[in-house]
């Protein structure tokens, strides 16, 4: 039962990153490297696990690739916002006070729809801001709808659509710093 259960797990997972669309990963290296040459930074965001991710992710990026990067992980500041502008907004506000001209924001959501994620993705395309989305679940969802560029995974199980996620960002944290730039 338990073996079934892990190689099924492992077929999905395996299919499921074998879609990652291409053209849009070499986009999103484009992106990253100009935002680097530029000497911009790229802000993260996410909620509950996708906040976790985002926070590996931008130290990642900082220390492995030298692209500056920050997240909004910081218990004071999330409340603080949150207290001040609304759970909803708090995401929006810290952008507001963040995110630079000429900067590369990523918004991870496994719903698509959380609407702190969704309103400051609407923040990013109402200020220019580079916007690139992490999404899963439904195909159709909000955010997807939002990015310059989207990664949407086909599945509506957390797990799977954040670990895919994870490995989507990390595999560009490998190709930049495996001298490919």
């Amino acid at each position: 039962m338990v073996e079934k259960f892990v190689n099924n797990y492992f077929k999905k997972l395996n299919l499921i990153n074998s879609k990652l669309p291409t053209t849009n990963f070499e986009l999103f290296i484009d992106l990253l490297k100009k935002i680097k040459k530029n000497n911009k930074k790229v802000v993260f965001a996410g909620n509950g696990g996708s906040a976790a991710m985002a926070s590996h992710v931008s130290v990642d990026f900082s220390k492995v690739c030298k692209i500056r990067s920050i997240n909004f992980n910081e218990a004071d500041l999330i409340t603080c916002y949150a207290n001040d502008y609304g759970y909803n907004n708090w995401i929006t506000e810290a952008l507001k006070s963040h995110a630079d001209k000429g900067d590369l924001v990523v918004l991870i959501s496994s719903s698509g729809k959380s609407e702190n994620i969704v309103n400051a993705a609407k923040y990013c395309n109402k200020k220019k801001i580079k916007l690139v989305t992490f999404s899963g679940f439904k195909k159709n969802n909000p955010l997807k709808k939002l990015g310059k560029l989207n990664f949407w995974v086909n599945s509506r199980e957390y797990n799977i659509v954040e670990m895919t996620h994870h490995v989507w960002i990390l595999m560009a944290v490998d190709f930049l710093s495996n001298k490919n730039v």
